[in-house]
């Protein structure tokens, strides 16, 4: 009998996407896998249970992820499920722990190997299991989507007998994955598209697409990218040339899609109070980032909100999950890809090699610690501050002794993306 693989129904009722598709579970089914998919798991992706069962799976319940060697999710288990798991499960989500050292200490004292998948490395052969860039495409393709139900106005200039409709001007704030791929879905519809980012070699892939650039590209925007091909964070001073270079652009513009996330940070604000205020009523912006804090000042996560001037900010939680029939099925084979480097052929096992380069970068937790190193050493600092103090008898007056200086922490060699 080969390992288990379980495959749960999200427990967030706001979460449509499940972590299988019909093509996954028969390729896990091939590699020797017993696949059990919870009942009616992925009817919100529009993946029928009779789907699944054609495809090699069992039609299970919740509990019986209770005997799964691994587990894969969209979001990270709660404190509920950890509970219904065994030790040494592995877990494969999206794990969302910056912020969350409650939640990452939970699943270590739970005993399961916690995979980050949003913190899988940008490199070639990792490409396939990269759920960052999967899901934040999508997240710019419906952002266009959105903006274009809430414009009320068509995109594309059309010249009719009647008179011409002028095309809407749409400015996307931020070229990553879902910048670029907001870009490219205004283009299509018609629209005249601009779009910035502080990335230099943003400029290029921008142009590629048929949009204008617009940045203050002085030497710090020269220098404005990680090794990793991530945005830093930029210094106060160019913000603000930023800031009055693009507030001018955006009063003109009919639609602003923000797409900047910085890794483990809250997300940088780009557009003021001041700057919604000058532009034109009906105008729309969508704010991609709203989960970590928004780039928009008074946009309302879930919620959209109409402006004293009439300007609609909209703020829809996980946009992916909105065309979630089309997320699950990239972030299934996402999941799929990742979790077959570490199947032995042989034995038809999962094996864990925390040294194993994909692996190192997402691990989280295995063996009952926190040992990914952008959380290990706070998960040690807070076990510190809880233990009780111990009484001891009045040393032999002596020199003292200097303390030593902790070890600067280190942050992580893959960070999740920013940019979106």
């Amino acid at each position: 009998m080969g390992q288990t693989i379980f495959v749960p129904k999200e427990i967030d009722a706001a979460e449509p996407r499940v972590a299988a598709s019909p093509d996954t579970v028969k390729r896990l089914a091939g590699l020797g896998f017993t696949v059990v998919v919870e009942k009616d798991a992925g009817a919100a992706s529009r993946i029928l249970d009779a789907d699944f069962a054609a495809a090699g799976a069992t039609i299970g319940k919740a509990a019986d992820a209770a005997k799964a060697d691994v587990i894969l999710k969209v979001r990270r288990p709660s404190d509920a499920e950890l509970k219904g798991y065994k030790t040494g499960a592995l877990v494969l989500a999206t794990m969302d722990p910056y912020g969350n050292d409650a939640a990452v200490a939970a699943m270590a004292k739970a005993g399961v190997s916690a995979f980050a998948m949003e913190f899988m490395p940008r490199i070639t052969r990792a490409q396939s299991m990269d759920i960052l860039s999967s899901q934040a495409n999508l997240a710019g393709y419906q952002a266009v989507i959105d903006a274009a139900a809430e414009y009320d106005r068509a995109l594309p200039m059309m010249m009719t007998a009647a008179g011409t409709v002028p095309a809407a001007k749409v400015f996307v704030m931020g070229a990553g994955v879902a910048g670029l791929q907001a870009i490219a879905t205004a283009r299509r519809l018609g629209a005249v598209v601009t779009a910035t980012d502080v990335r230099p070699a943003a400029k290029e892939q921008v142009a590629s697409l048929g949009a204008k650039f617009v940045a203050v590209e002085d030497e710090e925007f020269k220098a404005a990218e990680t090794a990793g091909g991530y945005a830093k964070e930029m210094s106060k001073e160019y913000q603000a040339k930023q800031a009055a270079l693009t507030a001018d652009h955006i009063a003109k513009q009919d639609i602003v899609i923000t797409t900047a996330l910085i890794p483990g940070r809250p997300a940088p604000k780009l557009i003021s109070a001041a700057m919604v205020a000058a532009m034109k009523a009906g105008s729309v912006i969508i704010d991609l980032a709203v989960e970590r804090g928004g780039n928009v000042e008074g946009a309302v996560p879930g919620s959209v909100i109409t402006t004293a001037n009439g300007v609609k900010i909209v703020g829809h939680l996980n946009v992916q999950g909105r065309v979630a029939a089309s997320a699950s099925l990239l972030y299934a084979r996402n999941l799929f890809a990742f979790l077959e480097t570490m199947v032995d052929k042989e034995t038809k096992t999962v094996s864990v090699n925390p040294d194993e380069e994909l692996v190192k970068a997402t691990l989280l937790t295995h063996g009952g610690k926190v040992i990914h190193p952008a959380f290990a050493n706070a998960q040690q600092d807070a076990a510190v501050q809880q233990e009780p103090a111990v009484a001891q008898k009045p040393a032999a007056p002596a020199k003292a002794k200097q303390p030593r200086k902790p070890a600067a922490r280190k942050s992580t060699a893959a960070k999740p993306k920013g940019g979106a």
